[in-house]
């Protein structure tokens, strides 16, 4: 159990880096296309600098959450309060893109991949950390 949770929170935490520095800075315009089919030369610029400086803002805070993730490593896998951020960010994740489903109607394919491994590694970080948690300053 304790290597599948850390497989799963390295690698959802490296994407989140990856990916969130991708966008930021160097990827917007690309990932317009590659991830949602929008031509993003297709709308007036004002729109098009409102909707990337939108993207590259939302991405840098996936890159926030990820380096969170990877200084504070120990402390989600030990500590209540880190745990259950670290743990509730992600579900609620998985929730919003359930929600959009619903609202917004089905997405790309690669989006249903991200919900099912985000709740996977939801359940098994959950599952691994549950017995194993401290309410402040021991670490395991």
């Amino acid at each position: 159990m304790k290597g599948l949770a850390y497989f799963f929170f390295y690698t959802y935490v490296g994407l989140l880096v990856v990916a969130g520095l991708w966008g930021a800075f160097i990827g917007a315009r690309i990932d317009q296309k590659m991830l949602f089919d929008f031509d993003i030369e297709s709308v007036n610029a004002t729109t098009a600098a409102s909707i990337l400086t939108q993207y590259r803002f939302l991405r840098l805070i996936e890159f926030g959450f990820g380096l969170f993730a990877l200084l504070f490593t120990r402390e989600v896998f030990s500590l209540i309060k880190f745990n259950r951020l670290f743990l509730g960010v992600m579900f609620l994740g998985v929730l919003a893109r359930a929600v959009s489903y619903l609202i917004d109607g089905p997405p790309n394919w690669l989006f249903y991949f991200f919900a099912l491994y985000e709740l996977i590694g939801v359940v098994l970080i959950f599952l691994y950390t549950r017995n194993k948690l401290q309410p402040h300053g021991k670490y395991t």
